[in-house]
């Protein structure tokens, strides 16, 4: 499994080609500058495992995880949530 997968302190998104669902969230977080890494997979057969593993046997996408904890198809609301929770570190820095 990549080091992707095992960014404990982070935020990874996983995805796959032509998700319009994934492409709305990869926009907002780019738009709320939150950090995150990507991975697709379909590119990945052990990330796609990883989303069956949590989403009841299914591929779906997006699949988050914040600090190693899994959320199926999350709003931005829940990931911003998520983030102050569990990687507060993360936050985007207010412009003053």
């Amino acid at each position: 499994m990549s080091d992707a997968h095992t960014d404990e302190g982070g935020v990874v998104v996983y995805w796959r080609p032509g998700c319009t669902f994934c492409m709305k969230l990869r926009a907002q977080l780019r738009f709320a500058r939150l950090r995150h890494t990507k991975v697709n997979i379909w590119r990945d057969p052990d990330a796609a495992a990883f989303v069956r593993s949590v989403a009841d046997g299914n591929e779906t996408v997006p699949t988050v995880t914040v600090a190693g904890r899994p959320m199926v198809n999350p709003s931005l609301r829940q990931l911003r949530e998520a983030v102050r929770a569990y990687a507060p570190h993360l936050q985007p820095k207010r412009d003053t």
